[in-house]
């Protein structure tokens, strides 16, 4: 029998922080937020691992123009019914100066499973992220494109760094947000696998051994959705500008037809060593757009810019076909305007250059990335 191409829908999710718009400190959401939130958006919206969070998550999207209109709609109404119980959402990976020793968890019997199981390495996840689903279908051929896919996980991450400071500090990285998440077990790329079958029996080795409970517990940056016959890329930081959003979800969806394309001239993307992979993923999280990208074939480093310009023109006529190429284009601007950790670290030092303390400093960051959450919508 043929297979059947995919469908390659989109979902989208965002994970957000929830600020106090006086001190702009993190605060748990009031009562009565969630449950506003629900009778406006259902069950596109939940509470999430801590109570300063809040999480959405779009609907099942033909094109990236329709999930941008569903997004825009699920940020306009949180924001919306934030403002009523005066609060405000930031969709960023790491608060600037929150403390998480200060942070409660929702009472909810996955997260005090979580908190069990983890300890302390849980209590340290005050961190968002942003995950996009891609429809394949075909159980192996989701196995087949995650494991060329991986490759350009790297690309991806650094587009969307959103998470230089933590507790107050800069760490230095551009996503330090990874950095959290990698003390959790089952995180980091996906390992290669040759079936579905195979990927099931690795899994089901830990559910038999009642290490896990299901594939929910598999973290890696990108995994087959236990729930959807998706694939879903969760390595990026979730990003303040809706614009920069699409651009990243309308670059995932090109390449994952780019690939099936190639399958489909009996051709793929050349795997290589996961630890190389891995070099490009820790220049993506420790220089943003700044390092450069090793580009394997050529065997050195180039400017991201580069990189970045051989993808759009690798994926560019699968974008075309998806009616997606303005925001794959579009990419281009976050070259221009940098990423949320570059904006964030230069209005910083910005501040602190004229004469700002580093507490007013930071909270003059938070602000912009309050006022952030809504621009374009």
């Amino acid at each position: 029998m043929a297979q059947t191409d995919p469908s390659f829908t989109l979902g989208v999710e965002e994970e957000y922080l929830l600020v106090d718009p006086e001190t702009l400190d993190l605060t748990e959401a009031p009562d009565g937020l969630m449950e506003a939130c629900v009778e406006k958006l259902g069950e596109q919206v939940s509470p999430e691992f801590l109570q300063c969070q809040i999480e959405v998550g779009t609907g099942i999207c033909k094109t990236v123009a329709d999930a941008r209109a569903d997004l825009a709609h699920l940020r306009g109404t949180i924001k919306e019914v934030c403002t009523k119980f005066d609060v405000a959402p930031i969709a960023v990976s790491t608060h600037p100066f929150a403390k998480w020793q200060q942070q409660s968890f929702t009472d909810k019997a996955r997260y005090r499973s979580l908190e069990k199981d983890l300890a302390g390495v849980a209590r340290r996840m005050l961190i968002c992220g942003m995950h996009v689903h891609i429809g394949i279908e075909d159980d192996d051929l989701r196995i087949d494109l995650a494991n060329q896919f991986s490759y350009f996980l790297p690309h991806l991450l650094a587009l969307s760094t959103s998470s230089p400071f933590w507790e107050g500090e800069d760490m230095g990285l551009h996503s330090y947000r990874l950095s959290v998440f990698d003390n959790m077990p089952r995180t980091g790329l996906p390992p290669t696998f040759s079936s579905y079958s195979d990927y099931n029996r690795s899994v089901q080795t830990l559910i038999d051994a009642e290490i896990i409970e299901d594939a929910t517990k598999v973290w890696w940056d990108m995994r087959p959705s236990v729930r959807f016959p998706t694939l879903e890329s969760r390595i990026c930081d979730v990003v303040p500008r809706i614009d920069h959003a699409m651009a990243i979800t309308a670059l995932t969806q090109s390449i994952m037809a780019m690939l099936h394309d190639l399958r489909g001239k009996n051709q793929r993307w050349r795997q290589y060593e996961r630890f190389l992979i891995e070099e490009n993923r820790w220049r993506a999280q420790r220089y943003g757009l700044t390092g450069g990208m090793v580009d394997f074939g050529a065997g050195e480093i180039i400017p991201f810019a580069d990189a970045l310009q051989d993808l759009i023109e690798l994926v560019s006529p699968q974008a075309e076909r998806l009616g997606c190429l303005a925001e794959v284009l579009s990419a281009r601007t976050i070259l221009e305007d940098g990423t949320s950790s570059a904006r964030q670290v230069a209005t910083y030092e910005a501040a602190i250059e004229d004469g700002a303390n580093p507490d007013d400093a930071l909270r003059k960051v938070t602000r912009e990335l309050v006022s952030e959450f809504s621009a374009g919508l």
